[in-house]
């Protein structure tokens, strides 16, 4: 399902959307025996972009589950040689199981992940920065993963004597291998598990796939060659016997291995299967149009310069900071969110110089690799028709608009990057569980997303009721300011009556809790606004004031509105506990370089 939509209303979007992920049509077409190299391209592009916009918590606990699968492979590997006599042969039959598991589970392996992330990168949809950071947390889960089973191996009682023995005598054969010696060797392993990776994408069938992966691994011992997450587990268990330093291990042993089948993963088969590809093959993987591929710097920097991603359909264009008053409103469904756009449309007309940029979101769960330009022209088309009454809706204010389409994974997070990119002085969005973005996907945490962000924030529940009496609850942060706002642009283009409510602790706070609301109300333009003063919790008397109002403008705590919204924090506070429309509101954040290089401290 490509949206969350009404299926009647875009089902030429869905049509583009929902094809197989094989890279060939999935129905009406000549199938051939093999995929060509273009088609096993597209594919490893569609689940390298399904992998790179995966959340870091998914992606460590896959590589952990990968990495502690390598310790079937250790145990197997040093039973079968004690059981056979050190028989090199016979002990590697069940070195590749592990690996099976790896492969065919779909957990993420630090050396298959060379390929297909590295892929992306490669045509400048992601960046280095974001390369290097899927690579780090898949690399962490994979060590963790392999550590976890080193001890269990050393104190769980697996190993016979023998078995022991036999493991004890594998690391140190990776210690006692000169550091040039392991490089060499370690680069032929790379290039045997990406190559592996290659061939499973062009592979039809289950049993294919598990031959190729058998075969495969089983060069490993058998070459005498040397793989990171295994070299880990093995030097670990060593270090636990007591009869190596952890450092020491690290340094001779496990990092040679690692640059090692790092170099064989990217440049023996990454970079030479990428070149064999035609010229055409983005244009199978990817939508062509506007800002299709990442600027040299983004490339580089990453979301220090911009963008780190590139969404599969995005029409908007990076704008330039030159004082224009913009107005963001992210929709999922063009039909259903007019609420949304009148509101972003009467905050904008305050303004003299204003724009307001309606951006169609469509989430898509899967990354068909089988798009085509006119797949892409059908679905903005689509879109665009589709938005055509919110777009009169805004020039009705006499509002500058624009619109645009982005068709992406991870909807939630594009809000934000969105936001950046077109240098969005405020961004009002819906919220309710028609909302693609509602489901909150995104691979950045979300501290990240919702404590830093550069705009102001205005988030709707649409309950149908009117704008009639809004009630603007004041506490002592900033967000009430924007509160205001939004109370002022109701007051002013609709003529509503405004309320303002504040909550103190006791009777005794009531005197003073009056006195600060005469001040406040002075202060944002809102003297003529009536004034109430309770005393109790706050959730309580919000409610029970709010029955009386029809729209009830709340400004977010410390905590943050986005934060607590994503998290469900709310879900039976005050906003599920009245039964009018609830706008939130949260001013924006300011972070610095260290900030953004590292997050919050």
């Amino acid at each position: 399902m490509a949206s969350r939509d009404d299926p009647g209303d875009d089902g030429q979007v869905r049509d583009a959307i929902d094809r197989s992920r094989s890279g060939v049509p999935a129905a009406g077409a000549v199938v051939r025996d093999r995929f060509s190299a273009d088609e096993v391209f597209q594919r490893i592009i569609a689940a390298a972009d399904e992998e790179v916009t995966s959340g870091r918590r998914e992606l460590f606990f896959s590589g952990l589950a990968a990495g502690f699968a390598i310790t079937i492979t250790f145990l197997l590997y040093s039973s079968m040689t004690a059981a056979t006599d050190h028989d090199p042969v016979l002990s590697a039959l069940l070195y590749p199981l592990g690996f099976i598991y790896i492969i065919i589970g779909g957990y993420q392996l630090y050396t298959e992940n060379t390929l297909p992330p590295v892929a992306l990168t490669l045509e400048r949809l992601v960046s280095l920065p974001r390369l290097l950071r899927h690579w780090t947390i898949v690399l962490a889960g994979n060590l963790t993963g392999g550590g976890l089973g080193a001890v269990a191996l050393t104190w769980g009682g697996v190993f016979s004597p023998a078995a022991t023995q036999a493991a004890l005598e594998h690391a140190q054969h990776g210690i006692d291998t000169p550091a040039p010696a392991l490089f060499s060797k370690a680069v032929f392993a790379g290039l045997i598990v990406a190559g592996v990776v290659w061939v499973v994408y062009a592979s039809r069938d289950t049993i294919s796939r598990l031959v190729v992966v058998y075969l495969a691994f089983l060069a490993i011992p058998m070459g005498n060659l040397f793989h990171v997450v295994v070299s880990f587990t093995e030097m670990l268990y060593l270090v636990l016997a007591g009869n190596l330093e952890l450092v020491a291990g690290l340094t001779q042993f496990v990092i040679p291995v690692l640059l090692g089948n790092t170099v064989g993963g990217i440049v023996l088969v990454t970079a030479v299967n990428y070149f064999q590809t035609s010229a055409e093959r983005r244009d199978a993987a990817r939508f062509e149009g506007a800002q299709r591929q990442l600027s040299v710097r983004e490339w580089l920097l990453g979301g220090l310069a911009g963008r780190s991603y590139v969404s599969m359909v995005d029409t908007s264009a990076t704008v330039a900071d030159d004082g224009t008053y913009r107005v963001l409103v992210p929709i999922g469904n063009p039909r259903t969110e007019a609420p949304v756009v009148d509101l972003a449309c009467r905050l904008a007309s305050r303004h003299d110089d204003a724009v307001v940029h309606v951006v169609h979101i469509i989430q898509t769960p899967d990354t068909p690799a089988s798009y085509r330009v006119a797949d892409r022209e059908r679905i903005v088309a689509n879109s665009t028709e589709r938005m055509e009454p919110l777009r009169e809706l805004a020039e009705s204010y006499e509002v500058a608009t624009e619109t645009s389409t982005i068709v992406s994974r991870r909807s939630f997070e594009e809000v934000f990057d969105a936001a950046d990119r077109m240098c969005a002085d405020l961004v009002v969005m819906g919220w309710g569980s028609d909302r693609p973005w509602a489901d909150a996907r995104t691979e950045r945490p979300l501290d990240e997303l919702t404590h830093y962000h550069e705009a102001d924030f205005l988030v709707l529940n649409d309950r149908g009721t009117d704008a009639s009496r809004v009630l603007v609850p004041v506490g002592n942060g900033p967000s009430p300011e924007l509160s205001a706002e939004v109370a002022r642009a109701y007051r002013s283009s609709k003529g509503s009556s405004v309320t303002l409510l504040r909550v103190v602790d006791t009777p005794a706070d009531r005197e003073a809790g009056e006195a600060f609301l005469d001040e406040w109300a002075t202060e944002h333009d809102l003297a003529d606004a009536e004034r109430v003063v309770e005393a109790g919790d706050v959730g309580p008397v919000i409610r029970r004031v709010a029955a009386d109002h029809s729209l009830l403008v709340l400004g977010a705590t410390e905590a943050g509105v986005l934060s607590r919204l994503v998290s469900d924090s709310l879900r039976f506070d005050v906003v599920d506990g009245v039964s009018c429309s609830v706008v939130i509101a949260e001013r924006s954040t300011e972070r610095g370089l260290v900030e953004r290089l590292i997050g919050r401290l």
